[in-house]
């Protein structure tokens, strides 16, 4: 178990999807490995929790209203600023 790593993110970052996320059964609403977010799409942390067996940090992501999503660390990178440099 890694229960020692932190977490990379925090409550209420903005990050985006670093690739595209299927649907792995856990959405009983959509077919399975239905594409639920785009790679670049963004999104917020609402919650930092553990996975129970390895002890994986997961982050649930609000990426649009109504559609929560859990992430693994490599699914999600800083959201980049794109109005900083204009």
């Amino acid at each position: 178990m890694n229960a020692a790593v932190h977490p990379r993110f925090d409550w209420g970052q903005r990050v985006q999807a670093a690739k595209d996320l299927f649907n792995d059964g856990t959405y009983p609403e959509q077919p399975k490995d239905a594409l639920l977010v785009r790679k670049g799409d963004s999104g917020e942390i609402v919650q930092v929790g553990r996975q129970v067996e390895s002890g994986a940090v997961v982050y649930m992501v609000e990426f649009a209203l109504d559609q929560v999503i859990g992430c693994f660390e490599l699914e999600l990178t800083p959201l980049q600023s794109r109005g900083a440099a204009q």
